[in-house]
Parts: structure tokens; C-alpha cells; sequence
């Protein structure tokens, strides 16, 4: 799998920039993936050292859409640590 169809974007939330202050940031990535490519792609990607990736699936949510109640897609995130001395940039 190419990296970058297996991280598609860094999810930017007041909890996730608490995360950064400990190393740990966090993605959006492909539901099929695993903790492994995971850790790859973002070490490919941003040229860091992983340390750990925690992974959890979130489960789809029942949302109205015009006049009818539609649910979302599954999604997963990833918090991923990164080894001391290394650093992510996602200002945007």
C-alpha cells in the first residue's frame, strides 16, 4: 500500500494538540490498515522515528441529511508517538 493512501490527513482538535505537547499525534487513516503500515507511512511521510501506535475505530453515527437520518462511514484513527528528539510540523 502506498503511504499516502494509508495516512490521508492529521486530525487537528483541541485534544490532539494537547497530544502534541507529549510527541503523539494523530490520523485519519484507512480502516484496512494496521498498526505496522501505520507506523511506516507516517516514518516514510514525515521522515521520523515511531516509537508506538495506538489505533481505535470509530463506529458510525446516525446523522439527519435533508429529511432523512443517514449513518456516516466507519473511520479509524491513529495516535501515533514518536521517538525523543523528533518532531512534526502540521502547522497549515
Amino acid at each position: 500500500m502506498d503511504p499516502y493512501t494509508i495516512v490521508k490527513y492529521p486530525l487537528i482538535t483541541e485534544k490532539s494538540t494537547l497530544l502534541g505537547a507529549d510527541n503523539q499525534y494523530v490520523f485519519e487513516v484507512d480502516t484496512k490498515a494496521n498498526k505496522v503500515e501505520i507506523a511506516k507511512a507516517v516514518a516514510t511521510i514525515f521522515k521520523v522515528e515511531v516509537d508506538k501506535v495506538r489505533t481505535l475505530n470509530v463506529k458510525p453515527e446516525q446523522r439527519a441529511f435533508g429529511s432523512r437520518a443517514r449513518k456516516r462511514k466507519l473511520r479509524k484513527k491513529a495516535i501515533v508517538t514518536l521517538k525523543a528528539g523528533h518532531k512534526i510540523d502540521l502547522a497549515i
